[in-house]
Parts: structure tokens; C-alpha cells; sequence
């Protein structure tokens, strides 16, 4: 493969546009077949936002489903 063609390829690859980090994890578990990381993620993602909204007005409301 020629040098010339090695950057026409890179150029090609940089004009792409790129994904979001949703889309790379995404593209991740599909291609290396790690679907049990998905009920980890979806976890600590509800927990992150349990912690986040106990520091707002929502917090009583949230309190009683515990």
C-alpha cells in the first residue's frame, strides 16, 4: 500500500463523522458480545440519578419508595 494511498484513507476516516459515547458503547457491546455489562450500567445510572435528585425539591417524594 502506497503512502499516498495511507493518507487519502486517513483523510477519508477524519472527515467522519464521530459518535457519541452512548453510540461507542453501544457499538462495543454489540461487537465484543458483553451484554451482561448492560443491567450493570442501567444500574448505576438509576443510582446516579437517585443521588442527583436527593439534593433537589424532588427528594421527599423520593424518599418514601425506600
Amino acid at each position: 500500500m502506497s503512502n499516498e494511498h495511507k493518507q487519502e484513507d486517513f483523510a477519508e476516516l477524519a472527515q467522519n463523522k464521530r459518535g457519541g459515547l452512548m453510540s461507542e458503547f453501544w457499538q462495543f457491546l454489540k461487537h465484543n458480545k458483553k451484554w451482561w455489562l448492560l443491567p450493570i450500567i442501567i444500574i448505576l445510572l438509576g443510582l446516579g440519578l437517585l443521588v442527583f435528585l436527593s439534593g433537589t425539591a424532588i427528594a421527599p417524594f423520593i424518599y418514601p419508595l425506600f
